[in-house]
């Protein structure tokens, strides 16, 4: 039986900086190196040890997701995803929705009481936020619904104040 739901909330910050969760998300690249966004702002703030562990599970592929430690992260855990490219990566809405179920179910396995996403493929890969926050809204959700010990907390961290009040009203509004 699955114990109480879990808290979803979102705030605006550095999702480098979440240092009362267990986890943070990655938007990571297929070789799960530093790049721009959230993939520079982690590898940065977590240092060089971070590219080291990735190397040997790279590439990964739109939709997959894989652990590391956080190194000088303030989180135990990393978990890397690679949302898929809008308009080149189909279906992207499911590609989408995997990052999410994929991300839920490692936080799962690896007993994670608390994870923070940001907002997937919503930066360099192009994908419409408010159509990636309706994504994330189900997919969110329902994989909550469907664990056996879900996470209890799930924190979406954005960039912006704009960011976090588009998806707290796709939220309110039900999703999609």
């Amino acid at each position: 039986m699955a114990r109480s739901a879990a808290d979803v909330e979102a705030t605006t910050g550095d999702i480098a900086a979440q240092g009362d969760l267990d986890a943070v998300v990655n938007a990571a690249n297929a070789e799960l190196m530093p790049g721009g966004g959230v993939a520079g702002a982690i590898h940065r703030a977590a240092g060089p040890e971070l590219a080291e562990a990735c190397r040997p599970l790279a590439p990964i592929t739109p939709g997959q997701a894989v652990v590391t430690e956080a190194f000088r992260l303030p989180n135990r855990w990393v978990i890397h995803c690679l949302g898929p490219r809008y308009g080149i990566d189909e279906p992207a809405d499911g590609l989408l929705a995997d990052c999410y179920r994929n991300a839920l179910r490692l936080a799962e396995e690896y007993r994670m009481e608390s994870v923070g996403f940001p907002a997937l493929s919503t930066g360099a890969f192009g994908y419409p936020f408010r159509e990636a926050a309706r994504v994330a809204v189900d997919t969110i959700d329902e994989t909550l619904a469907g664990l056996e010990t879900p996470p209890r907390l799930v924190r979406f961290v954005f960039f912006s104040d704009r960011d976090r009040q588009e998806f707290e009203a796709v939220r309110n509004a039900g999703g999609g």
